[in-house]
């Protein structure tokens, strides 16, 4: 059995008791981590391809140790010009086992039960800023093309300079 997980921004093929080299991981070094975004699972002939990701497939590893990797040199050079820059790299890295792959098992019930809630609550006031946009237009008619500008330019509206009273109403309602 082996899985195509995403850990730490890259997708790695894994399988059980794998040793791993990833990105660094803000885990410390003996603790258990498990990746929720697993992409594929294959289990002799049955393959579940997720769309982006499989609901319930967890991948559990452990945290073996955090290491450096191999130095990479970095040499740039523009011919005839005397340009040359040498830079050194070595990444951080973590180095994980991988433990357990399962089918199912990760916890993700509660997230679709905020999400309603939050869209009635955006609904209400919405409908009760309608109200004032009209009376905010009313209160437009009676300004003077001057002040008009002065708000325009406020908000940040461009070209006001040749509007006529009536486009500067529109533009700011």
């Amino acid at each position: 059995m082996y899985a195509i997980v995403e850990i730490a921004g890259h997708q790695f093929k894994v399988e059980k008791d794998q040793k791993v080299f990833v990105n660094r991981l803000q885990t410390e070094e003996g603790k258990k981590v498990t990746f929720d975004n697993v992409l594929l699972l294959a289990d002799g002939s049955k393959v579940t391809v997720g769309a982006p990701a499989i609901d319930g497939a967890q991948v559990g590893a452990k945290v073996l140790k955090h290491l450096k990797g191999d130095k990479v040199i970095v040499f740039k050079k523009k011919r005839r010009k005397g340009y040359r820059v040498k830079n050194g790299h070595r990444q951080s890295l973590t180095e994980i086992q991988i433990e357990s792959i399962a089918a199912s098992g990760a916890k993700k019930a509660a997230a679709p039960k905020s999400k309603p809630a939050a869209k009635k609550e955006v609904s209400k006031p919405v409908a009760k800023a309608a109200a004032p946009k009209a009376e905010a237009a009313q209160d437009l008619s009676a300004m003077t093309v001057a002040q008009l500008k002065e708000i325009a330019k406020a908000k940040g509206i461009t070209g006001i300079s040749a509007m006529k009273k009536s486009d500067l109403i529109s533009a700011l309602s």
